[in-house]
């Protein structure tokens, strides 16, 4: 589904260097800027240290003179608002918005099949295009005032990020990476990283050849007596069977016993 984050009036070159940080992070590349303090802040060096690489969402990035111009192509406008307002469009928070309005288009493109099967659709489901063609804008207002009446009247929703009741203040980056993240989320996400092989377990025979050397290296810094060793080894042995050793760790520690042996050997 075609997706456009519109940052209108924006003051601070910071912010749009982290909006564009925030969108790349969740797959997103439209950005479009409407009237921005700063004409040249797509170049702005704090502009550019902020997006912390998203270089190629600045480059693709446009500058328009109107909100007209930036909801080209655009279908289903979502506002951005701390407070809900008395008049306009609802205040709905952006995760049952987005299944909502997900659901909605998946059934907008069943109706042609279903009206093929001569099947009665839904009256309040309306005729659409297939799944994609709907081009979805969020809107964010300057940093002062948020968004203005008149462009919030325009959209179709007023999303509403839940947040401390006692402390809802989020800066312009942070409130678009919520949006951009839970608008992604709502896409299907992005598969988890594929964590690294797991470091091979030691096997038995390892363990037992770490306990010999540990055994004569405690004998030769005069902590074991052989003559009367007590529990000391099995339990030991307990010890590393516990800790799941990894083969490197059987290393290490084969290491450290030489280590002792030497130290011990140098002294006599």
């Amino acid at each position: 589904m075609k997706t456009r984050f519109i940052l209108i009036q924006t003051s601070h070159a910071g912010n749009v260097g982290a909006a564009a940080r925030a969108m790349k992070t969740m797959g997103f590349d439209d950005l479009v800027l409407v009237a921005p303090r700063w004409p040249n802040v797509l170049r702005r060096e704090e502009t550019i240290q902020r997006a912390s690489g998203a270089l190629d969402v600045l480059h693709n990035a446009r500058i328009v003179a109107t909100l007209d111009e930036a909801l080209d192509g655009m279908s289903h406008l979502c506002a951005t608002a701390m407070t809900p307002r008395d008049f306009g469009p609802p205040t709905c928070t952006p995760r049952p918005h987005f299944e909502m309005l997900l659901k909605k288009e998946q059934q907008n493109q069943s109706a042609p099949a279903l009206e093929d099967q001569n099947i009665q659709t839904l009256p309040e489901t309306p005729p659409a295009g297939p799944l994609g063609e709907t081009g979805v804008a969020f809107l964010f207002g300057c940093e002062r005032f948020g968004m203005s009446n008149e462009d919030v009247y325009r959209c179709h929703v007023a999303l509403q990020i839940p947040t401390n009741p006692q402390f809802g203040s989020l800066n312009l980056g942070a409130a678009i990476q919520v949006i951009a993240y839970e608008w992604r989320q709502a896409l299907g996400g992005f598969a988890a990283p594929v964590a690294a092989q797991a470091p091979a377990r030691a096997d038995a025979a390892q363990v037992a050849g770490m306990l010999t050397h540990w055994e004569q290296a405690l004998t030769d810094i005069g902590f074991l007596d052989p003559a009367a060793p007590k529990k000391l080894m099995p339990r030991l042995n307990q010890l590393f069977n516990r800790a799941q050793l990894q083969t490197e760790e059987i290393h290490i520690l084969r290491g450290v016993a030489k280590a002792m042996i030497e130290a011990a050997r140098a002294k006599h």
